[in-house]
């Protein structure tokens, strides 16, 4: 057998294991959402120092409070969440992407994107689907000296956190991953 049949096979046997691992088939409720999305601002604020005034400097931020990662091999990733500009929620939406690598398992953790400039915003708005390092750069905290977060530069115009309950990731990439609004 080829491996490319050995790939088709392996792809079309993991429907199944990400159908009985995946959560809930039916969408979140605008509730849920909100919910998570405060959530998931107050862990930030605990992660990260500094935080909470990239927050308040923000035009908007786009909150995906549960982003569930998952492959054998092919693997995939998906999360729902809200764009809230003063702190009120606008718009819902969600974040889909796939990679490719030696992965297995699965995973759990939050995103959130900071627009710092009106332009920015625009842009990701008026998009029907906007994904990461096409269409908008989003430049993620990384760790800086003696394990400190590094401040983000004020002049990039989209800032983005990785983190789960045990704090910030910062060796991910969320480049390719597609940001698509939903109705609730």
């Amino acid at each position: 057998m080829g491996p490319r049949i050995r790939g088709l096979l392996l792809a079309a046997g993991m429907i199944p294991l990400l159908a009985l691992f995946a959560p809930s088939v039916y969408a979140d409720s605008k509730e849920k959402i909100d919910a998570g999305v405060s959530q998931a601002l107050e862990r930030l604020r605990g992660h990260a120092p500094g935080a909470g005034e990239l927050l308040e400097q923000a035009v908007a931020v786009l909150v995906f409070p549960d982003v569930v990662k998952m492959g054998f091999g092919v693997g995939g990733e998906y999360g729902e969440g809200a764009l809230l500009v003063d702190g009120q929620t606008q718009a819902y939406y969600v974040i889909a992407g796939v990679s490719f690598g030696l992965e297995a398992g699965a995973e759990y953790k939050s995103e959130v994107l900071l627009f710092m400039t009106e332009e920015a915003l625009r842009k990701f708005r008026n998009s029907s689907s906007w994904q990461v390092g096409v269409d908008g750069a989003v430049v993620l905290a990384k760790e800086g000296a003696e394990g400190a977060v590094d401040t983000l530069n004020t002049r990039d115009a989209v800032r983005g956190y990785i983190f789960s309950n045990r704090g910030l990731i910062f060796n991910l990439s969320l480049d390719g991953a597609k940001i698509t609004r939903i109705a609730r």
